[in-house]
């Protein structure tokens, strides 16, 4: 296959570019993860979640975001490529330069956070997607809706528990007994009956574990088969990944967060040569204050990493 010649100068500008995007986007990522570390039930967390997963505006910077690294990461191959297949005869004197170790590793860190990416998006993104099962949660205020809340007046009406609503929606729906043989209407009457007692006994399940939050604005915890049946019975309620819940169950477990770290670790030796680097691809790291963009760098790459460390060590310390 023959790929487009493009000018190697304009391929690193855009490389440029696109990791000027990526470093922005990480300072958010690891800003916004600090809100795990909230004693408040996850509500800061599920919140900001909560938003980042409905408003359509991010949603388009999702795919953005996605595309970016996967052209960052193309076009940084295709370099090393370029550059191995102009000389393809390596040096027989090794070169003595003073870049960092950052510089040396850059492709091999990069490849190394692309595999640790697919570690992360299995425990995280790909619950969101519905790729791997997880921990869920939905709004109460979502459950208020239809003949399931006419169902939870009557019982508040009745001073009746959930569960014991649930036992009157089982006798109900024991009378029939099997669907099959009744009319149209009436079977699906009765399989609604039947959807209605398996969110109720979630409903139970939560009260009696104390999977309500707090604010009562949520019910956590819920399983996958939980979530489904909630979306089979209430459509409109979406029950969305708790990742508060998840994040704090994951870093309790110490193999999982010294991955973590060494993940970071990787991170940081990238970032360590791509903030300067990224100055004077673009013309941006003159003599004047090359200074302060190598001061700048250290100290982006070292808040960056610690802020995304600071996760998993305090979660795993119970702080």
């Amino acid at each position: 296959m023959t790929l487009p010649r493009i000018h190697s100068v304009s391929k690193k500008i855009f490389v440029a570019l696109l990791g000027g995007f990526l470093l922005l986007f990480l300072l958010f990522h690891a800003t916004a993860n600090l809100l795990i570390l909230r004693h408040d039930e996850g509500a800061w967390y599920s919140a900001f979640c909560h938003f980042m997963g409905t408003n359509w505006v991010v949603k388009i910077f999702e795919v953005l975001l996605l595309c970016a690294i996967a052209f960052h990461a193309l076009l940084t191959l295709w370099l090393a490529l370029t550059n191995r297949r102009a000389r393809p005869v390596r040096y027989r004197q090794p070169q003595r330069t003073k870049t960092h170790a950052g510089s040396k590793l850059m492709v091999w860190t990069g490849i190394l956070i692309l595999v640790c990416m697919v570690m992360h998006f299995t425990d995280f993104y790909f619950v969101k997607l519905g790729w791997v099962k997880g921990e869920y949660q939905v709004r109460t205020e979502r459950l208020q809706s239809g003949r399931l809340a006419g169902l939870m007046q009557f019982a508040e009406q009745m001073n009746l528990s959930p569960a014991e609503m649930a036992e009157e929606l089982e006798s109900g729906v024991q009378q029939y007994g099997d669907s099959a043989g009744l009319d149209p209407q009436t079977a699906a009457y009765v399989e609604e009956m039947r959807g209605q007692l398996a969110v109720l006994n979630i409903l139970q399940r939560a009260y009696d574990e104390n999977l309500v939050s707090g604010d009562g604005q949520w019910i956590r915890h819920l399983t996958y088969d939980e979530r489904q049946t909630l979306r089979e019975v209430l459509p409109e309620s979406d029950p969305e990944p708790d990742f508060y819940y998840m994040a704090r169950q994951k870093f309790r477990d110490s193999y999982l967060v010294v991955m973590y770290l060494l993940f970071f670790a990787v991170v940081f030796l990238h970032l360590r040569h791509a903030f300067p680097s990224m100055f004077q691809t673009l013309g941006l790291n003159n003599y004047k204050y090359c200074g302060a963009v190598e001061v700048l760098g250290k100290v982006y790459c070292w808040l960056v990493t610690l802020m995304f460390a600071a996760v998993p060590i305090l979660v795993y310390l119970g702080l």
